[in-house]
């Protein structure tokens, strides 16, 4: 009897301990709802960059410096929320006029704060040519056309771009310009921007 009791007390005592955990693991994977079977496959392939790294050594070269915008706003119709986009990898290998699920332009990473780096999402960019209709990836419309984001690339790269968190869940939503929860540091490279300078030139 004394044994049955001490059973029954050892499982209660595991189902409170798991039930936080459980509860945890169901909540943070939240952001994977968000996401497509073809999103989930990017993902995957995608996975790697985690190490920036390996980024580096696949051709993509870091910006450095962390992006962000304080203020929302506007571009051609579609909102810009006050965000960051964090520390852009570019690999202009990968521009030209198709688009790769598994190989974006730009891979996004936030800056932790013990100093690394954390893969938070991916871009994918296109350049414009005049006469150019918003290219669509995952069933989402580019936002653009818009001019490069100084001092990250130059202003004349006139280009379509859409942003994917695939990592970092974004209370503006997976496709949005900027990222709420991402944070650039205070001090150091930090491009820190009042509204984006996105306005197509004449």
């Amino acid at each position: 009897m004394r044994l049955a009791r001490f059973a029954s007390l050892l499982v209660a005592s595991a189902i409170a301990l798991v039930t936080p955990v459980l509860a945890s693991q169901t909540t943070m994977p939240a952001q994977a709802n968000e996401l497509s079977p073809q999103m989930l496959s990017a993902r995957a392939a995608l996975e790697k960059y985690q190490d920036p790294f390996t980024a580096i050594r696949e051709g993509y070269f870091s910006t450095v410096g962390c992006v962000s915008f304080t203020t929302a706003s506007t571009m051609n119709g579609m909102p810009y929320p006050a965000g960051a986009m964090g520390v852009h990898f570019i690999n202009m290998k990968n521009v030209g006029p198709t688009l790769d699920p598994t190989r974006p332009q730009v891979l996004l990473y936030a800056p932790t704060p013990d100093g690394k780096l954390k893969l938070a999402g991916a871009e994918w960019f296109m350049p414009y040519q005049k006469g150019m209709k918003p290219p669509t990836l995952f069933g989402h419309k580019f936002y653009g056309p818009m001019m490069g984001h100084w001092p990250v690339m130059p202003k004349e790269l006139v280009h379509y771009d859409l942003h994917v968190w695939l990592w970092m869940p974004n209370p503006n939503g997976v496709f949005s310009p900027t990222n709420a929860n991402l944070h650039c540091p205070s001090t150091g490279y930090n491009f820190a921007n009042t509204t984006p300078d996105m306005a197509m030139p004449h």
